[in-house]
């Protein structure tokens, strides 16, 4: 009989280092997080996941789904959890740990916006932007990593934006959040590359959310008339990069950042 460190499962789902790096696990699928999760962005790459047989979990303050989704309560669970809080953020997931395991993918997509020009920010608004889009990333990727160190395997995706590269009039604190994202993937990716986790980040550009249609037209039409594709991309154009980066066949990709952008920051 083989032991843990030779290959088979020991707890909490361990696998030995002789498996193949990035390889997905077997039956039932693999345990997800979708933070943010009820809408837009979040609800895509929950949808992608389970119709690829995943395991997913999605947070939101609400605890409610936009969508009605038919993945059956073995396979979906809608979580209320707002990730500024410590305490939320633990019993969340102690809930996906206890129902199905450790979580295996973790999509850090929950973010928010404060927009006003720089003089008249206050502090308040610099702070909440910062504490919801950057503070509970570091929070809720700590407390994933800590498993995946054990699992030798996961995949971290943090959901940063375009504005974080090109910058965005009234918008200081949320690119502000949007660029620590990037330096604060690659310091964990270097971090935890020798157990075969790979953490990346995925840059949006225009995307056809809530978030955006709070713009308002006239500022939508100035931003898509910069963009080489000349559109607006679907949440599922997003989903689909996520969902390249938390597969077995990206194992070998981690600390990069992958603008799905319409080529609006070329270059940068």
């Amino acid at each position: 009989m083989t032991g843990p460190e030779e290959g088979s499962r020991g707890r909490d789902g361990d696998r030995g280092r002789d498996e193949e790096p990035g390889a997905d696990p077997a039956p039932g699928g693999r345990v997800v997080l979708v933070t943010g999760g009820s809408r837009g962005i979040g609800l895509a790459c929950a949808k992608w996941f389970l119709a690829r047989g995943d395991r997913v979990a999605v947070t939101s303050r609400t605890g409610a789904v936009e969508d009605r989704l038919d993945a059956g309560t073995d396979r979906f669970m809608s979580l209320k959890c707002d990730v500024t809080e410590p305490e939320q953020v633990t019993a969340a997931f102690s809930a996906i740990e206890e129902a199905w395991g450790p979580v295996e993918v973790l999509v850090a997509n929950a973010g928010i916006t404060r927009d006003t020009l720089v003089l008249r920010m206050s502090e308040e608004a610099w702070s909440e932007v910062i504490d919801t889009n950057l503070t509970a990333v570091f929070r809720v990727a700590k407390r994933a990593l800590t498993k995946m160190i054990r699992l030798h395997r996961g995949r971290v995706i943090m959901i940063s934006s375009v504005s974080a590269f090109i910058g965005s009039a009234g918008q200081a604190n949320y690119a502000a959040s949007k660029a620590g994202l990037v330096g604060m993937a690659r310091s964990m990716a270097r971090e935890v590359a020798s157990r075969s986790i790979t953490v990346n980040v995925v840059a949006p550009g225009l995307v056809e959310t809530n978030m955006l249609a709070a713009l308002g037209e006239v500022r939508m039409s100035e931003i898509r008339a910069q963009v080489p594709l000349g559109r607006v991309a679907r949440a599922e154009e997003v989903a689909e990069a996520v969902g390249f980066l938390a597969s077995a066949g990206a194992g070998y990709v981690t600390g990069v950042v992958l603008p799905v952008d319409g080529g609006l920051a070329m270059g940068l």
